[in-house]
């Protein structure tokens, strides 16, 4: 018997390069990336480095220290991985990343910290600030105030007073910096008309700026107690003090007048005993209050109720309508025998290759009740309350999103016929099978394979179309029994648009709560959804 003798034979070891071998290598590679690429990639990171350090010094200015951390290290980690060698997934990889982290984590992040907190109309400051606009809004002059040489100053968009006091020091400051001595002013007769780096105003240029000069206060020091210097004239000024008085030892605010006594209680603004509050007051967190509200505040739960009913009926019945809809036009649109169908199809996706919006203003144009194109021409001069009655509203909307809906389904249903295998459809008319079984037993679930993720997605934009609501309605007709701006036809998006930026009060800590509890929704909505049509792929 022979013996494979080459088995036992050792196969030599290769030899490590050696260290000139992999200097050159090095070199090689380095070599291999063009002049003009690894210019762009160093101009493109000291750009970037630049803009880096720019915000350090401002975020310094302000003590934002977590998110100057958060720059140092990202802005490390990029020039880390795009000057290095062997990172070549992580330099494709890293855009993506970054802005995946801003437009999508950091937004839902900042959202969701804001629906924690009182931030809204009268809360949208810090302490400071409200202190010093409580104290701003009760200003009365002294009597006996001496008077003060002033001259207006200005710097960039911000005005300055540069004050003379009697006994000759020169002082400056504006609304957020309290008046400090300087010694380099340009004087004339005993008055400072002048400070380097400042542009002194001319007669005509206050004239011009009346109104913000004379509003201007200028803090007479860091106390807020101290009074601001205020000028009727842009050339004498004189001294203001609050009414209001101010111990940030005790967090009190005092009412020298009626002797009412405000304190902070932590709800961010000072409170009275009777619970009247001095606003504007400032931005604190409030934990799930702002949920607990929306959830349990009569007066905001019943109009929330009717509205997340209707949002679900409208995406719904919008996805129902226009899925079906689009689905008949496909098959009937995709017969060999009729003819003209790419002129039919062109037709069919007219719609759909205009701006919605804009759409939805034609149709809000034609549903007018007073001059609309369809109670003027097509009835005849009828008066039909299109979209001021709340019904009528809401079926007017359903109208608009299925004119608007349908040719996206048309098309992707017509893509998804066209790819079943004629062979299917053959071999069960060739078994006896009719027509309708044909397309219920074999296409509609193999639709369905591919149709379903797609159906849910426009489900979730259906669920959020802001656009057709603010556009052909406005979510009116309003309800004037609810407290917040809320209208018949609001989906919860609008009315969350509404609570934010409408009315006299703004509250973005619950419109936040709101945006919150819709995403969770839509979340919740998806996963179930998503898990369910994998039953689905077993047909494939």
């Amino acid at each position: 018997m022979t013996n494979n003798v080459s088995a036992d034979v050792d196969e030599p070891t290769p030899e490590k390069p050696s260290k000139r071998q992999r200097q050159a290598g090095h070199i090689a590679d380095a070599a291999s990336v063009g002049i003009k690429v690894l210019l762009v990639k160093i101009i493109a990171l000291g750009v970037l480095d630049a803009l880096a350090l720019t915000a350090i010094f401002i975020l310094l200015a302000q003590r934002e220290w977590l998110v100057i951390g958060v720059v140092v290290v990202a802005t490390g980690l990029i020039n880390w991985i795009y000057l290095g060698k062997r990172k070549l997934p992580a330099k494709y990889l890293t855009p993506g990343v970054i802005f995946l982290l801003i437009f999508q984590v950091f937004v839902l992040g900042y959202t969701a910290y804001i629906g924690f907190t009182n931030y809204g109309t009268g809360h949208n400051g810090t302490k400071e600030q409200a202190v010093s606009a409580l104290m701003s809004s009760a200003l009365e002059r002294v009597e006996d105030s001496p008077t003060y040489a002033v001259t207006v100053l200005e710097q960039g968009d911000t005005l300055n007073l540069l004050v003379t006091e009697p006994n000759g020091e020169v002082m400056v400051g504006n609304a957020e910096t309290p008046l400090h001595p300087v010694d380099n002013a340009q004087m004339d007769g005993g008055k400072a008309v002048g400070l380097d780096g400042y542009t002194a105003l001319t007669f005509q240029e206050i004239l011009a700026q009346s109104d913000a000069i004379t509003a201007l206060s200028v803090p007479a020091s860091e106390d807020p107690n101290d009074g601001a210097l205020r000028t009727p004239d842009g050339t004498s000024g004189y001294l203001y003090v609050s009414n209001l008085e101010y111990d940030e030892a005790a967090g009190t605010m005092t009412d020298t007048a009626t002797g009412t006594v405000y304190t902070d209680n932590g709800s961010g603004a000072f409170t009275a005993d009777d619970g009247q509050q001095l606003l504007p007051g400032w931005q604190v967190v409030v934990g799930a209050d702002n949920f607990v509200r929306a959830l349990t505040d009569e007066s905001i739960r019943g109009p929330l109720v009717y509205v997340t009913i209707w949002t679900f009926v409208f995406a719904i019945v919008s996805v129902a309508t226009t899925f079906f809809l689009g689905l008949f036009l496909a098959i009937v649109f995709n017969d060999m025998r009729m003819r003209g169908r790419k002129f039919y199809r062109v037709l069919m996706i007219l719609p759909y290759a205009f701006p919605s919006f804009l759409s939805a203003l034609v149709w809000a144009g034609m549903m007018n009740e007073s001059f609309g194109f369809i109670n003027q021409v097509l009835l005849g001069g009828a008066a039909v309350p299109w979209l001021t009655d709340p019904t009528l509203a809401k079926v007017s909307i359903l109208i608009v999103n299925l004119w608007l809906g349908f040719p996206y389904m048309f098309l992707v249903c017509t893509g998804a016929l066209q790819s079943i295998p004629e062979e299917l459809q053959e071999a069960a008319t060739v078994d006896g099978a009719k027509p309708w079984a044909v397309f219920r037993l074999i296409k509609l679930p193999l639709l369905l394979v591919s149709l379903a993720p797609l159906l849910i997605a426009s489900f979730a934009f259906n669920f959020n179309n802001f656009n057709l609501i603010y556009m052909l309605t406005n979510g009116g007709p309003r309800d004037s029994s609810a407290p917040i701006p809320v209208g018949h036809t609001d989906i919860l998006i609008s009315m969350v648009y509404k609570v934010a930026f409408t009315g006299q009060t703004r509250d973005y800590g619950l419109a936040s709560a709101f945006t919150i509890l819709i995403f969770i929704v839509v979340a919740i909505i998806s996963i179930i959804s998503f898990r369910k049509t994998k039953a689905l792929e077993d047909l494939n």
